[in-house]
This record gives structure tokens, sequence and C-alpha cells, in this order.
């Protein structure tokens, strides 16, 4: 009975220790998942020629925003910047696609949308659910392509990344964002996420 009654306090132990642990990490995580504008390009297919219109597709976009997020101080200023530019987004992923002889037809919305947690080069996105950008070309039915478009993430060297998410994010959101943590962390944020995610 004493074995018993050991072996529950030590499994009560260990819970309440993961709990301490990872409870933080998730408000950092849900923080940034409300703090950030993300952006999902879906390409036609996955053959090779469509995967590299989706990168042609996804280069033209970065420059088309880029002036358009430049000025914006918060997250709800670049949801309007790209909310008021989607035609003109569109247009340009469409001439891009036009100037790699492809005739398909782009859909870019703002979305709220589930994503996993996503390992990246010099940083992690936890799992949960994100505004984003997203763009489907065609049925969308290939490999997508993401990244963090507010702070500026995308496609800018390690260093730049670093010096705009510690600007734009708060103590917490970067430490989730940058520090490296077991992934159990992630793990169990990810089970969180999607079962909060499937309940909403």
């Amino acid at each position: 009975m004493k074995k018993y009654t050991f072996v529950k306090a030590a499994c009560v132990g260990f819970i309440l220790a993961v709990l301490y642990s990872v409870i933080p990490f998730q408000s950092g995580c849900s923080r940034l998942s409300r703090d950030v504008v993300r952006l999902h390009i879906l390409a036609e297919s996955d053959s090779p020629r469509d995967q590299e219109l989706k990168l042609r597709v996804r280069d033209k976009v970065l420059e088309t925003a880029a002036p358009l997020l430049r000025d914006t101080g918060s997250k709800a200023e670049a949801l309007a910047a790209l909310s008021e530019n989607i035609s003109r987004l569109t247009s340009a992923a469409e001439k891009e696609l036009a100037a790699g002889g492809c005739t398909l037809p782009v859909k870019a919305e703002i979305t709220n949308m589930y994503f996993d947690t996503r390992y990246y080069r010099d940083f992690t996105m936890p799992s949960g659910k994100y505004d984003a950008l997203r763009l489907t070309i065609g049925s969308g039915r290939g490999h997508n392509w993401w990244c963090v478009m507010y702070p500026s993430l995308c496609l800018t060297a390690p260093e730049a990344q670093q010096s705009q998410a510690r600007e734009e994010l708060d103590e917490g959101e970067y430490r989730v964002l940058s520090e490296e943590h077991t992934q159990y962390r992630f793990k169990i944020v990810e089970v969180f996420e999607k079962i909060r995610s499937f309940f909403s």
C-alpha cells in the first residue's frame, strides 16, 4: 500500500512539474499566435514545374507586400494593409505565373487557420491558429510554403530575423520563437491546440 501511495505521489509530482514547465511556455505560444501574420502558399500540384512556380509567386508576393508593410506598427495595421491590397497581391501573383507560361488563377484571402509546429532553420513556430495571407494557385493540391510575414521574417538573414522579432514581439513570444526548447513542450502544445481547434 505504501509503495502504491509513493508511486501515485511521484506521478502527481511529475505531472505538476511538467505543467509548471509547460504552462508559461503555452502562454507565450498563445500570444505569439495572436501577434503574427503568416504567409501560406499552396501550389497547384507537386510537379517540379508547379513547385517552382509556387516559389516564383512567393518571391513576387513578398516583393509586392514589402512596401505595404514597411510602415506598419502592429498586426492590425499589417492585416489592414494586406486586406486593402488583396487584388494587387492577386494580380502580382497571376502576372508572375503568366510570365512563367501558366494561366492558372490565384485566390488570395486573409484567413485564420491552423498550423502544425514548424521547425525552421533558425527558429520554431509553435502550432496554433494564426491569421494568414493565403494564396491558392489553381486547385491548391500541391505542397505548401509558409513564412512569418509580420513581423517580417520571410527571406531575411538570420541576424535580421532576430532583430526584427526582438523589436516587434514581447519577451515571452521572442523566447518561444528563438530559444531552443525540448521538443516535448512543442508536442504538448500541439496536442492542446489540436483539441482546442477541434472544439472551436
